[in-house]
């Protein structure tokens, strides 16, 4: 987070730890808020790498589990970079800004995924930079987000299914439209704060836990190094939300993928639940049910406190554990997991 924004929300009554928007001085009334109501986020908790050269393209395409001829100026989508076993060491948006290909990804994963990725750069023409520091992400969620988004870019945002992650250019702002009521403003450091005070007034300023707990209900997951190499991308529902290609070339770990989606050997999916529970939920927290005893059938990808008390979680767990018996979370016999409804079918 650059020092004069952390200093800027500081301000504005921010609790910022580890370089994240804890809450601005109330999180049970954020939380609350953010129901029905419209918030103001500060999106620091995400990075940026950034690509350029001229064979950035053909080097992504290489790498990453999603087609990124799919990806242009104005239109973003889901991946992931797998380990050669297929197993994610990063999820992320892959988008083009001020001509470079950038993936946003968390915050403490950039510099040992730019690092990685360097390895195989060799002698293509492609730079890796961390542009974490040369943009501000503001997100803008709730009843009034859309007509927030219209107001900054004149644009129509009428979304549905097909336009996720559309991208709008304005003068001052990039626009990601994550959902019809869900926006992301990426802008540089000198605009950021003029856009804050703009939205401030119709939006309520709120901590990174409400903008998360909205990716979770919309199952869209974030691997952390918690949770790092631990699963599949279709584990994580990758394949539903358009992040894996199955008609593109090789990339590391494509071969174990496509194993698995065409011999149809895909035994765990991610699920939205709600766990009853006073202490806190952790990514990469073990799930049990009660037919295997003490042998774990599932994980932990996300989780944040519930407007309701509790915790929301989206959770990757055996398909055949969610109707053999209870679920509990980090024992057995521990507090149960209720599943809810995702907003896409895993059928």
């Amino acid at each position: 987070m650059q020092e004069n924004w952390r200093n800027f929300l500081q301000t504005q009554h921010a609790l910022i730890e580890n370089g994240q928007v804890v809450h601005f001085g109330d999180p049970v009334s954020e939380l609350e808020h953010a129901q029905a109501g419209t918030i103001l986020v500060d999106l620091s908790h995400y990075g940026l790498l950034g690509f350029s050269g001229a064979d950035a393209g053909v080097f992504l395409q290489n790498q990453l589990s999603c087609d990124i001829r799919e990806v242009n100026a104005n239109q973003a989508k889901y991946g992931s970079y797998c380990t050669p076993k297929g197993r994610i060491l990063a999820n992320f948006i892959i988008m083009q800004i001020d001509g470079e290909w950038m993936l946003q990804l968390p915050v403490d994963l950039c510099t040992s995924i730019q690092k990685r990725l360097s390895m195989f750069v060799l002698r293509s023409k492609v730079d890796i930079h961390d542009r974490s520091g040369q943009y501000v992400r503001i997100g803008i969620a709730g009843a009034q987000a859309n007509k927030l988004a219209r107001s900054m870019t004149g644009a129509e945002l009428d979304l549905n299914t097909g336009s996720a992650l559309k991208i709008i250019h304005g003068a001052h702002a990039h626009v990601i439209c994550h959902a019809p009521d869900r926006f992301e403003f990426i802008v540089s450091e000198k605009d950021a704060q003029e856009l804050w005070y703009l939205f401030n007034g119709n939006a309520r300023p709120a901590g990174a836990a409400c903008w998360r707990r909205r990716e979770i209900h919309e199952g869209v997951p974030v691997i952390t190094a918690a949770t790092q190499e631990q699963f599949l991308p279709q584990m994580i529902n990758l394949d539903i939300i358009g992040g894996v290609s199955f008609k593109k070339g090789c990339y590391p770990g494509q071969e174990i993928v496509a194993r698995t989606q065409y011999l149809g050997k895909l035994k765990r999916r991610m699920y939205l639940a709600k766990i009853a529970t006073d202490e806190p939920v952790n990514e990469g927290d073990d799930v049990f049910d009660t037919k295997m005893q003490d042998q774990s059938c599932g994980t932990i990808v996300n989780a944040v406190p519930s407007v309701e008390g509790g915790y929301d979680v989206l959770a990757v767990i055996q398909q055949n554990s969610i109707n053999a018996g209870s679920l509990s979370w980090r024992k057995p016999g521990g507090p149960a997991l209720i599943i809810g409804a995702l907003p896409y079918s895993l059928d």
